[in-house]
């Protein structure tokens, strides 16, 4: 697709991974609306940034419902659905919590589905769309303190795969992307101790460009999936 003709919906984008798939996006000329749960933050990114600001718990059914609503209202329709919202907790299987397992899974899953499933209804309708999960390599392969991140991430891999199934006929793409660790605030956001920034890592922006890149594609075509490791990292 043109990236001109782009209207994209980013989650978790106020900060992040997020942001700099928006800042991305807008600088090819796509029109992005960000959604976040700091309103504070969320608005001062967009006005930052030039993105459109809605203030949405993706966990959260109602707010999911109202914040499509919202973008598709503003731009009049949109195209593009980047699943990105999410967060970690990491511990050993018995320190692992019903309260922090819940929480991750209603984000990270429940959250992804409930907005693939409002968008997907727009996007049937007008006969195209694209959606892109964020997942992670921890959602191709197990570690230890993984169990609550690595079952949500495994569970966005296999909802992809159906949406890919039940989709494409509409001329759906229904993508992934897998990171492996990005020097973002991910980690001290899931509890971690904060780390230096190590040159060798992976950074925000290199998924950001393999988002673009899968989107530019010509539409009769499609990159189901795409892991992105650091090249050679140190440390």
């Amino acid at each position: 697709m043109d990236l001109k003709n782009a209207k994209v919906l980013v989650t978790g984008g106020s900060s992040g991974l997020g942001l700099e798939i928006a800042k991305l996006l807008i600088s090819k000329g796509a029109q992005v609306a960000i959604c976040g749960r700091n309103k504070e933050l969320l608005n001062k990114t967009a006005q930052e940034i030039g993105a459109m600001a809605v203030l949405a718990d993706v966990s959260k059914e109602a707010q999911v419902i109202s914040m499509v609503k919202q973008v598709i209202d503003g731009f009049g329709f949109i195209n593009v659905l980047i699943n990105n919202a999410g967060f970690g907790k990491f511990g050993l299987l018995q320190d692992v919590s019903v309260e922090d397992f819940e929480n991750v899974i209603a984000t990270n899953v429940i959250g992804s589905m409930l907005c693939a499933r409002e968008v997907s209804k727009h996007f049937i309708s007008h006969q195209y769309g694209n959606i892109i999960n964020i997942s992670s390599t921890a959602g191709k392969s197990g570690f230890a303190g993984g169990t609550v991140y690595s079952a949500s991430k495994f569970a966005v891999q296999s909802m992809t795969e159906c949406w890919r199934a039940e989709l494409r006929k509409y001329n759906i793409r229904v993508m992934l992307v897998n990171p492996s660790e990005v020097q973002t605030n991910f980690y001290t956001n899931s509890g971690g101790e904060e780390r230096p920034f190590n040159d060798s890592k992976l950074q925000a922006s290199e998924i950001a460009h393999t988002i673009c890149a899968m989107l530019e594609m010509n539409d009769r075509g499609f990159i189901t999936e795409a892991t992105v490791f650091a090249t050679n990292p140190k440390g």
